[in-house]
C-alpha cells in the first residue's frame, strides 16, 4: 500500500533543460467527467452565486449545461492521491524538466477559453515546454523560469482551454 504521492523533481543542467523545449506529452485524461457536484462545491467555497453554476435550467438554456468555473480548470486533471489500480499519477511536465533547484513557485498564469467547459465534458490535456530561462536571481532564490503551455480538449477533440504557465524553479538561500 502506498504512503502517498511524492513527485520527484528531475535534476540536471540548464543545457539538459533546453533539450526539453518543444517536447510535448502524450494526452493525459481526467479520471472523471466534469461534474455538477464539483462545480457547485467550488462555487460554494468561493461564495460565487453565478446562476451558470447553480441553476441547471438557466445554465442549460444559456450555455447548454452547468458551466465549469474558469478557476477550476487545473482541478479537472489533477490526479487523485490514490487509485485502486495503484498506478502512480503522472506529474506535470514542468516538474520533469531537469534543472537544479529544490522548490518552485508559480510566477504567472494566463488562460484562454475558446469554448465553454460544461458538466459532463471529459477532458484531456497535452503539455508542452515552451521555454527555459537562463539562471536568474530573485528575492526567493536563484533558479530558472520554466514556461509551459497546456492545451485542454473535450473528448470530441474540441479545444476548450489554453493555459500558459510560468514556474520559477529555484533553490532557496540558506540561513544567514
Amino acid at each position: 500500500m502506498s504512503e502517498g504521492i511524492r513527485y520527484e523533481f528531475a535534476f540536471g543542467t540548464y543545457e539538459d533543460a533546453l533539450r526539453m523545449v518543444g517536447v510535448r506529452t502524450a494526452p493525459r485524461y481526467a479520471g472523471t467527467a466534469v461534474s455538477g457536484a464539483r462545480i457547485q462545491h467550488f462555487a460554494a467555497m468561493v461564495r460565487d452565486p453565478n446562476p451558470a453554476y447553480w441553476d441547471a435550467d438557466f445554465a442549460r438554456e444559456v450555455w447548454g449545461g452547468l458551466v465549469a468555473p474558469p478557476a477550476l480548470l487545473m482541478g479537472w486533471l489533477i490526479p487523485p492521491p490514490w487509485l485502486p489500480n495503484e498506478e502512480p499519477p503522472v506529474p506535470s511536465i514542468a516538474i520533469r524538466v531537469p534543472l537544479p533547484g529544490t522548490s518552485f513557485i508559480n510566477a504567472s498564469n494566463e488562460v484562454e477559453f475558446p469554448a465553454t467547459i460544461l458538466e459532463g465534458d471529459r477532458l484531456h490535456v497535452v503539455e508542452e515546454v515552451v521555454s527555459v530561462s537562463p539562471e536568474k536571481t530573485t528575492r526567493v532564490g536563484t533558479g530558472h523560469f520554466v514556461e509551459t503551455c497546456e492545451r485542454f480538449h473535450r473528448a470530441d477533440g474540441a479545444l476548450v482551454a489554453i493555459n500558459n504557465n510560468t514556474l520559477f524553479r529555484f533553490t532557496p538561500p540558506g540561513p544567514p
